[in-house]
C-alpha cells in the first residue's frame, strides 16, 4: 500500500475534523461482520462539506495522475465511493463508471453501470478499505470487462494485515490518502485520544476480529 506522510497527517485531521472518523474505545461500535469495534469510519459524511469534499477530490485526483498516470475512466464502487468518484472524474474530465457489489437481477443486469470500453485504463475509486473483500471485487469485475485496472485510490484504510495479503495476492496496487497509523498520531497530538485509548486501538487493529472492549 502506498501513501504520503504529509497527506495522511493532512486526511487525518479533516476527517477527524467533520467526525467523519468516530473512535469510541470505551463504548465499541459493532460492524457488519459482527466485530467489535472502537473506531467507526463513514467517508461519506465528506461530501456535506464542501472545503473538505473539494481537498479530498483534488488531493485524490492528483495522486491519481502521479501513481498510475491519467486513465481513461474513473470507476467508483458502489455505494459509498459512487460521489466522490464523480467528483474526482469531474475534476480530471474523465468519464465515470460505478461497479456493484452484484449484478442486478432485472433489466440489463449490469454489474458496471455506465459506459466502457475493452482496453481502456481504469482507476477504481475507493472511500475505505478495511479487509478490501470488496473493493477487488469490483476490479475482478472490471478484468472480467476486460479492461485495464491500473490501480485503486482510496480515502482512507485501516491496514489490516489481511487487506494487505488480499491486494498483494490480486496484485492490485492501493494507494491511501490516509490510514490507521497516521490517524492514531494526529489524534493523539490534537489530544482527541488519550494514551491509554491510544494503547486499546493499536490492539485493537492488530487481531479486530478478536478483540473486545473487556
Amino acid at each position: 500500500m502506498i501513501f504520503d506522510k504529509d497527506t495522511a497527517k493532512k486526511t487525518a485531521e479533516v476527517l477527524l475534523q467533520i467526525n467523519a472518523i468516530k473512535l469510541q474505545p470505551q463504548d465499541p461500535f459493532t460492524w457488519a461482520s459482527g466485530w467489535k469495534s472502537p473506531i467507526y469510519c463513514d467517508n461519506r459524511i465528506v461530501l456535506s462539506f464542501p472545503p473538505i469534499r473539494n481537498y479530498i477530490r483534488e488531493t485524490m485526483a492528483k495522486h491519481i495522475e502521479q501513481t498510475y498516470g491519467k486513465p481513461d475512466v474513473i470507476a467508483g464502487v458502489a455505494t459509498g465511493a459512487i460521489g466522490i468518484g464523480i467528483l474526482v472524474a469531474e475534476f480530471l474530465g474523465l468519464p465515470f463508471v460505478y461497479v456493484r457489489p452484484e449484478a442486478k437481477k432485472h433489466g440489463r443486469q449490469n454489474q458496471i453501470e455506465g459506459f466502457i470500453q475493452k482496453g481502456q485504463n481504469v482507476v477504481v475509486v475507493e472511500d475505505l478499505i478495511s479487509t478490501g473483500k470488496s473493493s477487488l471485487n469490483a476490479v475482478r469485475a472490471l478484468k472480467e470487462a476486460e479492461v485495464n485496472v491500473k490501480g485503486m485510490v482510496a480515502i482512507f484504510t485501516y491496514g489490516f494485515q489481511i487487506a494487505e495479503n488480499n491486494f498483494e495476492k490480486e496484485n492490485v496496487s492501493l494507494y491511501t490518502l490516509g490510514n490507521y497509523e497516521n490517524l492514531l498520531e494526529q489524534a493523539l497530538e490534537t489530544k482527541y485520544i488519550t494514551d491509554k485509548q491510544l494503547e486499546t486501538l493499536a490492539e485493537w487493529n492488530a487481531n479486530p476480529s478478536q478483540w473486545n472492549a473487556n
